[in-house]
């Protein structure tokens, strides 16, 4: 009975999850590009630990966190860039 909660299926669960609640707030600020909101030193932060994530992933062999954080390095990396870019534009 308790057999679906052994194994990989809460990694898969919980990376599932995680992606799918970063991906409104990705979509929006790529679409609209406004980062004024966002703090510069937070999503350096955040880029950085999700690459150590994935690969933490990498090292224990979990495609649950290789996927899920593979993708969100790239949505993220992209929206650093943006915050990146307007904050020069700014200066």
């Amino acid at each position: 009975m308790f057999d679906f909660f052994t194994g990989d299926h809460f990694s898969y669960i919980a990376a599932i999850l995680t992606t799918i609640a970063f991906i409104p707030q990705a979509v929006q600020t790529i679409i609209t590009r406004d980062t004024d909101a966002i703090s510069l030193e937070m999503y350096i932060c955040f880029c950085t630990g999700v690459f150590f994530w994935l690969c933490y992933g990498v090292h224990i062999g979990s495609w649950a966190m290789m996927i899920a954080n593979s993708f969100t390095l790239v949505l993220s990396l992209i929206i650093l860039s943006y915050k990146i870019f307007n904050e020069r534009k700014k200066a």
